[in-house]
């Protein structure tokens, strides 16, 4: 096991965002975080990255307590993430985004305004190129297109070495094409990285496309969570999602 939570709890005033979750992820799983806005799921990823401190419960990351540990220490010990807003540099190149970020998993970020240019030159391009974005290495970030944006953030997640990676809606805002193309990238660097990935996503085409298990949240606690099929045809999860003005849930849930 690679992850694993001990009832992690998180209360903001009278608001309980996260209630007494357990969560237990084989290394090399692909698993994703569903459930309806204020489910308590990018909380959740805030508190296994150390983004925001537990009131309660234990997170554990290949049987080391990592619940105190600040993001970059948990980001160093081989946790990468992406946000639901982007968090790239928008006036840096998409080669210095990399190779900052790669300058930082290698501790020289003290030296980052050094004469800089050729350090870690071969670590940034390979990472860039396995991403789809050798060939776009010296546009400024902030023009680049949306999808690319977002393929940028997961190289500089990427540049961390990460055994887990952690996605907070990695297709938002793309297009049906590029949605499906960012998916192709996610399989493939699962499985040539070997890496094991837990991801946020609204968009269920995706969630049950390429994933091993669903987690189901609903108001801070775990709903369901078990194979693609079984969370299809579980009544409960069937009842929370039927609400839905859209009818995404429910069409997708029932076929």
């Amino acid at each position: 096991m690679i992850l694993e939570t001990q009832k992690l709890a998180k209360s903001f005033g009278g608001l309980t965002a996260v209630h007494d979750v357990n969560l237990h992820i084989q290394e090399g799983e692909l698993v994703s975080i569903i459930g309806p806005n204020g489910a308590g799921k990018t909380t959740l990823f805030n508190l296994l990255t150390g983004h925001i401190s537990v009131d309660s419960g234990r997170v554990i990351f290949k049987e080391k307590d990592i619940t105190q540990l600040p993001p970059h220490a948990i980001s160093r010990m081989g946790i990468g993430r992406s946000f639901q807003r982007l968090n790239i540099f928008p006036r840096l190149s998409a080669f210095e985004n990399i190779q900052v970020a790669v300058f930082s998993q290698q501790r020289k970020s003290r030296n980052i305004f050094a004469r800089a240019s050729k350090l870690a030159r071969h670590e940034t391009e390979a990472i860039l190129e396995s991403v789809g974005l050798l060939d776009k290495k010296n546009v400024t970030g902030g023009l680049l297109a949306h999808g690319d944006q977002k393929r940028l953030e997961m190289g500089i997640a990427l540049a961390v070495e990460p055994s887990l990676l952690l996605l907070d809606e990695p297709t938002q805002g793309m297009s049906p094409k590029e949605s499906g193309e960012l998916t192709q990238l996610i399989q493939k660097l699962v499985r040539e990285r070997g890496l094991t990935l837990i991801f946020v996503e609204h968009d269920m085409n995706v969630v049950f496309g390429i994933s091993d298990s669903i987690i189901v949240l609903h108001q801070g606690k775990i709903l369901f969570e078990g194979k693609p099929d079984k969370v299809r045809k579980n009544e409960e999860v069937q009842r929370v999602y039927l609400g839905d003005e859209r009818g995404t849930w429910s069409s997708l849930l029932r076929k």
